[in-house]
């Protein structure tokens, strides 16, 4: 009997974890500590729970006395898994079709680059061989980031580099944001601030013309710093406030963690993500590709890194770049182009 109760205890007790893993939003706890680390890797706990399905099933066909209370077990994880793929297919396992760049559209690289380790020649390629006007590079320092311009601008891409470094001997500390001259000229924003821990650089057209663009740089989530991860999502909230604005980088937070931080004053609050921004993966079915960690294949890893637009701009092609694992860095390069909605 008290085996039963207990067996009864377990399995009520991880149904609920599993439904707050599984939808945190309903308990309103997406940012809460631990729920905001597990909900971040939806396709690695689908895994882990198909191969745990496997292993409880064989144990309960050779365990008679382990066969029910196996078996409800499996059923439970079965449940969460599917929920699981029914949420991420939702998001979209990846589309990688652009449209033919018209003379308007813009085309936005990203890629935390673990201070530099690619090395400058592959983050320009990648910028050149993708037409980039705007690279944001977060954990990239500035001698980095100068090379990757001066590297641009010979190959015929002039490129004028911006950095903000918190310190010079943490490269995770800067962060470096490249943009082309055909954008006009832009200077850091000090007024608008910056986030908590890692730096967050924002550039303003020298005119008045064109769009704010946002280098972003979240603190990640560990628990002992997760206070002012919530206060770096809310400071990327507010940074996207005005009517055109581009926000790319390293959010360290997927599409779970964002209920309640877009605009209801928005101007396509049905949509947007944060503050007036809606998330470039997510119009394109590409927000269940993971972009950390690169060691991970693409489907179990973290959808972390983003590229966010107003409702002026509209997605005309994203990919999660996959060929680049091996390049050094712990994150995939994002390539989005947009276009002139309007």
């Amino acid at each position: 009997m008290l085996r039963r109760v207990v067996s009864a205890v377990v399995l009520v007790a991880l149904a609920i974890a599993l439904l707050v893993g599984t939808w945190p939003q309903l308990f309103g706890v997406e940012r809460a500590p631990f729920v905001a680390q597990f909900v971040s890797l939806r396709g690695l706990a689908i895994a882990i729970s198909a191969v745990a399905i496997v292993a409880l099933f064989l144990l309960a066909m050779l365990s008679r006395t382990f066969r029910r209370f196996g078996s409800s077990l499996a059923l439970v994880l079965l449940v969460f898994a599917l929920a699981g793929v029914a949420i991420l297919s939702t998001r979209g396992f990846g589309n990688g079709s652009f449209e033919t760049k018209g003379t308007s559209d813009i085309t936005v690289v990203e890629w935390n680059s673990l201070g530099g380790a690619p090395g400058a020649a592959a983050i320009a390629k990648l910028a050149i061989d993708n037409d980039a006007q705007i690279v944001s590079l977060p954990e990239t320092t500035e001698d980095v980031a100068d090379a990757v311009a001066l590297a641009m601008t010979n190959a015929g891409h002039p490129t004028i580099p911006h950095t903000i470094a918190f310190n010079h001997i943490a490269r995770a500390k800067s962060t470096s944001v490249l943009v082309s001259t055909s954008l006009g000229g832009y200077h850091v924003d000090a007024s608008a601030g910056t986030t908590s821990t890692v730096p967050t650089v924002v550039l303003r057209p020298d005119t008045g013309d064109g769009p704010l663009i946002v280098a972003v740089h979240a603190v990640a989530p560990d628990p002992s710093q997760l206070a002012l991860w919530k206060s770096d999502l809310a400071f990327l909230k507010t940074a996207c406030t005005e009517p055109n604005v581009i926000m790319a980088g390293d959010f360290n937070s997927t599409l779970d963690h964002y209920p309640g931080l877009a605009n209801s004053a928005g101007a396509s609050s049905s949509t947007d993500t944060i503050g007036n921004c809606a998330d470039a993966a997510q119009a394109t079915k590409n927000a269940a590709v993971g972009t950390w960690p690169a060691l991970l294949p693409a489907l179990l890893g973290a959808p972390i890194d983003h590229v966010m637009t107003t409702s002026n701009w509209r997605v005309s092609g994203m990919r999660v770049v996959q060929n680049l694992d091996g390049a050094g860095s712990d994150h995939r390069p994002i390539v989005v182009q947009l276009s002139p909605s309007r």
